[in-house]
């Protein structure tokens, strides 16, 4: 027998019958494996400001939450209107990947009831939220 090929949308289809040439279904969106939300990693961050005892209740906060040890961030330059010096300790943040971070994601959009304004999120499928008070995520 021999085969007639046809084009359709850039699509190369072969049938043994010209007339009767089979056109492919589309495949379901919802089935397309690269459509599934993945989480890389959640970035957790709590700026108190000020060094001291702040701080340091703010990383038994995060240690207590991820189950990591927090990593102290240091403030860039000295702003004399906020107390802040250059190289001070103000902010503690930590990394979270894998199913903890699920979780974590998981209590933190059960608190803002899982709406987030259009402004939460970037062109780059990116988003962050924050949350006012850490006990309410339990």
């Amino acid at each position: 027998k021999q085969w007639y090929q046809r084009r359709v949308r850039g699509v190369a289809l072969f049938s043994p019958f010209p007339h009767e040439m089979v056109v492919e279904q589309k495949k379901d969106k919802a089935t397309n494996p690269m459509r599934d939300i993945k989480i890389q990693k959640l970035c957790l961050n709590i700026c108190v400001g000020e060094s001291g005892d702040r701080l340091t209740r703010a990383a038994k906060v995060l240690e207590h939450l991820t189950g990591q040890h927090p990593v102290f961030s240091k403030a860039r330059l000295t702003i004399r209107s906020f107390s802040v010096r250059r190289n001070e300790k103000i902010a503690v943040h930590c990394t979270v990947r894998g199913p903890k971070a699920e979780e974590i994601l998981e209590k933190g959009l059960k608190v803002k009831e899982y709406e987030l304004p259009k402004s939460c999120f970037s062109n780059m499928g990116n988003f962050g939220f924050g949350l006012t008070e850490h006990i309410d995520l339990g």
